[in-house]
């Protein structure tokens, strides 16, 4: 499988914050969400590998080129997709997108206007009436009308009622459908990456903890529940974030096959995302 992005040795210093020897890859015909809590260094990698913010250190290859010598034809092919828009909020739409599609070889105004009407956008509308999930999807709008081999979304679900981040979902699955390469897709609400992604990728304090294709992830750990009088010092050599309350108690392992020949009578469940992220952000063993 061929990577549409690699990523090696990247730093960005801050005074406060820093991204500590990023590396990663995405591979082509993925949805890669890319996960962590608020602060872990997620948007300061995407404005990393997106040019919007100069990088300290370390290599950056899109499409097999590398970003700083080839920025202008890689950004051609890069649906960018950020949780503030980087819109002038005293334009209307029609105006905003004129400046964007001067931007861009190959916009096509048809995709446009088909997705404006799709998402119930009007042109002559100011993008500061627009509530946050008509943002989000004038942004999509224009990151779909250039022709985009890939997606980057920073945080597109985050404030979005249910069913507007149902639609953006359907959206994306879509976009793959018709021949889209990736979408890396930046979130801390990993129930939607539940739901669609391939690939997962978590960064905590700048620095990346793993790489995943999701499902295989999944199966490599298990939330342990049983009775508390079962924990032994053994067991609990084999468990992370465990939680104790009078009626028993819940943890989480990557060591099923252990668990359940010391606590055979404990029950195990396949995990979600958000309790693999939760386990890694607190340091489990």
């Amino acid at each position: 499988m061929e990577n549409i992005l690699e990523v090696t040795g990247l730093n960005k210093n801050y005074p406060n914050f820093s991204l500590k020897d990023v590396s990663f890859a995405l591979p082509d015909g993925c949805i890669t969400g890319f996960i962590g809590k608020n602060g872990a260094g997620k948007t300061t990698t995407l404005k990393s590998i997106l040019d919007l913010v100069p990088r300290t250190s370390g290599s950056i290859k899109w499409f097999g080129m590398d970003l700083y010598t080839n920025a202008k034809e890689i950004k051609e092919r890069i649906g960018i997709v950020l949780d503030n828009g980087g819109f002038y909020d005293e334009l209307t739409l029609s105006e905003m997108k004129s400046i964007i599609a001067s931007a861009y070889k190959s916009w096509n105004e048809k995709e446009y206007k088909m997705y404006l009407e799709c998402f119930s956008l009007n042109p002559k509308q100011k993008i500061n009436t627009l509530s946050k999930g008509m943002r989000m999807k004038y942004a999509l709008a224009l990151a779909l009308s250039h022709e985009a081999e890939v997606l980057i979304m920073d945080e597109p679900t985050s404030g979005l009622d249910p069913l507007i981040r149902n639609q953006l979902l359907v959206i994306l699955k879509e976009f793959m459908d018709n021949g889209g390469r990736g979408v890396f897709f930046s979130t801390h609400i990993t129930s939607d990456l539940d739901k669609i992604a391939d690939m997962l990728i978590m960064i905590d304090r700048g620095q990346i903890i793993f790489q995943e294709e999701k499902d295989i992830l999944l199966d490599s750990y298990r939330i342990v529940k049983g009775d508390r009088k079962d924990l032994s010092a053994d067991a609990e050599k084999l468990l992370m974030n465990i939680d104790q309350t009078p009626f028993g108690f819940t943890a989480i392992t990557r060591n099923a096959d252990e668990i359940r020949k010391i606590m055979p009578d404990s029950i195990l469940e396949r995990p979600s995302i958000e309790d693999i992220m939760l386990c890694n952000v607190k340091g489990g063993k």
